[in-house]
């Protein structure tokens, strides 16, 4: 089960003006189901996005990003989730084009204005016929209040939908940020299979919803592993309707820019710690706070060492203070001239290691008791500057080995 993660309820996920969603079930891999998303976007909203490094992305990634290149204003989303429309080739382009093309239509707008995204199964043909299909169903029942239909209709292998909202007073208008985000497994940013959207009714410039969604995702999806696999087709989406009247922010300098970009940052980094909290098999959530490093960098680094080994995370799972694999990784992790005498490991209150081994007052049965908790914090104090950087991790249990053993069947 989740680690002290809750669905979000009907009430918890606020309308945000100039969005509609709308949800089908299309059958695309189960049936009963819901799978297919349309984001519908009012005249004159903003949209700025960031994807996945891996350089085997999907189709629709391909799509989104010429799209955006563009310039063109965006009038909406459509999500499907069961098959990734990965490693396909140029039929895969096809297909996406064209449902960029069914949605337009059923809109009454230009192919070339709709972002598609995808998530399920590598490597298989998308079913077109089915979402063309389920999209009529979609725009029949696009609703403004209609977030937590569609944080289910993303979900492939998550446990709990994922949904977050927050407001904000900004130049004397309320503002509204709703997110949702989807991910469980294949979890590890350079963007991580994981999609995000998060939409504000707030007046943001192009320029400034950019370096927004930059600052966001540097502090939140990029902070977090499951298991070390940066999919083919991640994507975040911030979205800016521009309907709650505020004067538009544009200067990244100005306190209401400060105000919005704060809020939006932290219904992403809930999002995020919620992929990770329903990673695949999860049962301890980890954080990794490292310390003293000389830049962000090499904080990043450690955090990841540490956080990508499955010696580690499978210790933490049995709750074995076998904490020398902690030591190891940072050592391996590629930071050049570490002095280890310096460097301190505490886990939870516990200091495990100082002076380049085992601290004199550590007793593994310290360690084993905070272990056992189901919510763990990693500190490491490198001892050689003033950054830091935190990452979010799990642990690796024998269910995450089932669900992936079994996922297509």
């Amino acid at each position: 089960m989740p680690v002290n993660l809750h669905a979000p309820s009907q009430g918890d996920l606020r309308a945000v003006r100039g969005v509609r969603l709308g949800i089908a079930e299309a059958n695309i891999r189960k049936a009963q189901r819901k799978d297919l998303l349309v984001m519908q976007l009012a005249p004159g909203s903003r949209v700025a996005g960031v994807f996945t490094q891996n350089q085997f992305c999907a189709a629709p990634v391909v799509v989104c990003k010429e799209h955006l290149a563009a310039k063109n204003e965006i009038r909406a989303l459509v999500v499907n989730t069961g098959n990734a429309n990965a490693g396909t080739g140029e039929e895969g382009m096809r297909r996406a084009r064209e449902t960029c093309r069914k949605v337009a239509e059923l809109l009454d707008c230009d192919a070339k204005q709709i972002l598609p995204f995808s998530t399920g199964v590598i490597m298989e043909p998308l079913p077109i016929e089915r979402i063309v299909a389920g999209l009529p169903t979609c725009v029949d029942n696009l609703e403004e209040d209609n977030w937590l239909n569609a944080a289910q209709a993303i979900m492939t292998t998550d446990i709990v939908a994922k949904g977050v909202s927050r407001t904000a007073r900004i130049g004397g208008k309320e503002i509204t940020i709703t997110g949702i985000a989807k991910g469980s497994g294949m979890i590890h940013p350079n963007m991580a299979t994981m999609l995000g959207y998060i939409a504000t009714d707030a007046a943001v410039s192009q320029q400034a919803l950019s370096a927004m969604i930059c600052h966001a995702v540097n502090r939140s999806f990029n902070c977090i592993t499951v298991d070390g696999d940066t999919s083919t087709n991640d994507a975040l989406i911030l979205i800016a309707t521009g309907q709650a009247d505020n004067a538009e922010i544009a200067d990244e300098k100005s306190a209401d820019y400060a105000a919005l970009r704060d809020a939006v940052t932290e219904v992403a980094m809930l999002l995020a710690q919620a992929i990770v909290r329903d990673g695949e098999g999860a049962t301890k959530f980890m954080t990794l706070d490292i310390q003293g490093g000389r830049d962000e960098a090499e904080c990043r680094k450690i955090g990841y060492a540490i956080a990508h080994s499955p010696l580690i995370k499978t210790a933490f799972f049995a709750s074995d203070p076998n904490l020398g694999r902690i030591l190891a990784a940072i050592g391996y992790a590629g930071v050049d001239s570490l002095d280890v005498n310096r460097i301190k490991l505490y886990l939870g209150d516990v200091l495990v290691a100082e002076n380049g081994g085992r601290a004199p007052s550590y007793q593994e049965s310290d360690g084993q008791r905070v272990m056992k908790e189901a919510e763990i914090t990693v500190r490491v104090e490198l001892g050689r500057g003033a950054a830091q950087a935190t990452v979010w991790t799990c642990d690796l249990s024998y269910d995450y080995v089932k669900i992936n053993a079994d996922y297509r069947t």
